[in-house]
């Protein structure tokens, strides 16, 4: 990923940092999933975790939680996220680090976490080889991300409307699964969770809220008239949208 296009991501998640919490409902939930799941592992009580893309400690309230005893270390591209997830106090090492790139000397993790950051990444199969380096033997990674069927219904108005959305191409399960391969027990599972609000102009709010407006670097912005031809097109089929969520994991040697 470009210098120039994180920066830009990273600033959108900044300027979304203090009303993050308030429209991140799939977020919440999301991260508690995804904690639950690394829970059921046999990881020790103060095991070394890391987790990528922190944002305003969702997840990371989550695992101090299951892990009371861990040795912490959370990261996040945005400053502004990692001074939000600072101020619950949870007593974690907190990096400004981009988690496609981690930059961590020689440490190694018992458990590395991520809660809806690796669709940012430009390279999922380089980012999660990356991170396997960082694990223990035996150590285990733990994350959900976005799949392919995120915002269908979003994507078809504008395809209806003749124009192409700015979302980013998210993988599908089997396509996640091909990634994977190269890891030992590795492991994918999904689920789809509907957003509360409806209409094509929350969705926008929604994405902004959350600092999530940034386009694929191939887009072109819609002129307004043909936003609205779009926005129309959707709500007119029903004005609902879903995240697609990938549950992954995979274990070091």
């Amino acid at each position: 990923m470009e210098s120039a296009r994180k920066a830009q991501i990273g600033a959108a998640f900044a300027a979304a940092a203090p009303r993050y919490d308030e429209g991140a409902h799939v977020q919440r939930l999301v991260a508690q999933r995804l904690a639950a799941r690394a829970g059921s592992a046999q990881i020790a009580p103060d095991a070394d975790i890391l987790e990528i893309g922190c944002g305003t400690g969702l997840l990371t309230r989550e695992i101090r939680q299951t892990w009371p005893l861990a040795r912490l270390t959370a990261t996040d591209i945005a400053p502004e996220m990692i001074a939000a997830t600072a101020r619950h106090d949870l007593g974690a090492r907190l990096i400004v680090m981009d988690g496609e790139a981690p930059e961590l000397c020689d440490e190694r993790f018992d458990l590395i976490l991520s809660s809806l950051t690796f669709q940012w990444f430009d390279d999922l199969p380089r980012g999660l080889m990356r991170l396997h380096a960082l694990l223990k033997p035996g150590g285990m990674l733990c994350f959900a991300t976005m799949g392919a069927e995120s915002f269908a219904s979003w994507r078809e108005a504008h395809e209806r409307a003749g124009e192409s959305a700015g979302l980013r191409a998210y993988p599908s399960r089997d396509q996640l699964e091909a990634m994977l391969e190269p890891f030992p027990h590795a492991d994918v599972n999904e689920e789809s969770i509907a957003l509360p609000e409806q209409g094509g102009q929350a969705l926008i709010r929604h994405f902004r809220a959350i600092g999530a407006q940034v386009p694929r670097p191939d887009h072109r912005p819609l002129a307004p008239a043909a936003l609205r031809r779009v926005i129309n097109l959707f709500d007119e089929a029903g004005g609902t949208a879903s995240y697609h969520i990938l549950y992954g994991s995979l274990q070091h040697d």
